[in-house]
Formats: C-alpha cells, structure tokens, sequence
C-alpha cells in the first residue's frame, strides 16, 4: 500500500472560506481597480489588510488544515493581486451561500478530498476568528458522528416582532447563536446540501442543511469576537479589535524598593543582592 493511499485512511481537515457575496449592507466606498465598481465587504481594509486576508491568516496557522479553499465569484480579480497566496482560490461561487458552498466542496472533491475527510466552512466576513479557536472546534468534533458549529449562547431578553411591535418574549434558556467555523464530513454535508435544492428549502448555514436531514450538529462555545461583520459600525469595533492584538505591550515600571525609597538622597542606593 503507497503512502498516498495510507494517508487516505486518515480523515483530513481541508478549510472552505465562501467569498462570492457583496455585502450590500456594508458596501464600501473603495474601488476594484481597473473595475469601476465598490469592494464588496470582505475586500474592505480593517487596520490596514483586507477583511478576508485576517480570516486566512488564522487559518493558515492551524497546521492541522490540509489546505484553504477560497470560492469567489467568476471574474472576481481580487485575488490575482494577492502574491505569495497560502490558499487555492476557486472561481465557482454561487448565487447564494449554500451554492457556494456546495460549488466548493465538489471542487475540493475533484481536487481529491474524500467524502470521510473534514471540511470547515467559515465565513470571510467573521475576521476575528482565531487559530486557538478553530483548534478547538476540530479538538471537540473530530471523533463526533455528525460534527458541529461554533455558537454562543443567547445572554439577552429575545423579543419576536411582528409590524415593529413585540408580539412576545421568546425564553432564551436553550437559545445559541450560530457562529463559523461548522465542522462536518464532505460527503455529509454535500448529500444534505444537495437534498435542500432538491427540496426547495432554504439553508442559512451548514448545520441548518444538516438538521433538515435529521442530524444534530454539535454546539461547540465560540467566543463574543468572533462576530460576523455586517454593519458600517462593526469595521470600526472589528478594526479596535484588531489592532489591540498587535499593539505592543509595554511593561510598567517597577516600583523602587522600600530600601531604596528610604535612602538619603546623598548615599548611593544599592539593590538588595
């Protein structure tokens, strides 16, 4: 048996970052150059680097992940301006999340991922993301049956509305928030992604797509950070955010010994040994 084959043996982890959307809720006044049209959001600069490239960096760092899929929209020439790129990028977007996503994972199956194998769907926009947290998803889903998703639990009083009104306070007990990555096996989450478009039914995120084929993801806690960038004010908290990571930490001066503090100004001060 050749190395090759016995490495197929051995469940992979591949990562696939779906990057086709336009983020018309926080279009950004940039331009693609040469294009004539705005950025769309996860082309934005936060401190100084484009929104998507601090998602692929977190990913990059995970040594675990096999490799990193980009799924784009054709004629997306963003990437071609990215040297040094540790990442496939794949001109296969759809015209929703799902069908992007789905477009992604038959790519990565023609390109040699097995169905067994792990794939970690993420969001571009959700650039907080940190290593240590993809770490753990992979740690807490890798011998699950079904895999799982990053989530929060809801802390606030949920309100369901009706016409800008509140029809009724929804108990928040057993309520998550949906974060990314969502862990689960290619063949999985392709069968179920493919039964939704049969079925005509609408899948908001992965686990949505796994739940509707009778599965129960595992809930897996994130972290309040790793929020998805959505709105004009969430640049300024992510772009804060970020930056606080980098800024270097100064070490505050050490207060003088009482020794030392207690000397005659005309004697020389001597530490203690």
């Amino acid at each position: 048996m050749t190395t090759n084959s016995l490495k197929s043996l051995v469940p992979r982890f591949f990562a696939l970052i779906p990057c086709a959307g336009q983020g018309t809720r926080a279009i950004g006044e940039g331009a693609v150059p040469g294009a004539g049209v705005q950025l769309p959001k996860q082309y934005q600069p936060i401190a100084g680097i484009p929104m998507v490239q601090h998602t692929l960096q977190a990913f990059s760092q995970v040594a675990r992940i096999e490799s990193c899929l980009v799924v784009i929209a054709p004629g997306d020439s963003f990437f071609t301006r990215q040297p040094g790129a540790a990442y496939e990028v794949a001109p296969c977007g759809g015209t929703s999340r799902a069908a992007s996503v789905l477009n992604g994972l038959d790519w990565l199956a023609l390109a040699g991922a097995e169905p067994d194998d792990w794939v970690l769907v993420h969001d571009a926009a959700r650039c907080l993301i940190t290593s240590t947290l993809i770490e753990q998803l992979i740690d807490a889903c890798h011998s699950d049956p079904v895999g799982g998703l990053l989530a929060q639990p809801v802390h606030d009083t949920l309100k369901q509305g009706q016409n800008g009104r509140v029809l009724v306070t929804v108990e928040r007990a057993d309520k998550w928030l949906a974060q990314t990555p969502q862990m689960f096996r290619l063949g999985a989450l392709t069968q179920a992604l493919k039964m939704a478009v049969t079925l005509g039914e609408t899948v908001t995120d992965e686990a949505s797509a796994m739940e509707a084929v009778g599965l129960s993801p595992k809930l897996v806690r994130g972290s309040a950070y790793n929020f998805k960038v959505t709105y004009p004010e969430d640049f300024v908290l992510a772009e804060t955010l970020i930056s606080s990571r980098t800024k270097p930490h100064t070490r505050k001066a050490a207060s003088p010994t009482a020794a030392t503090r207690n000397a005659p100004p005309d004697e020389p001060r001597h530490e203690p040994a």
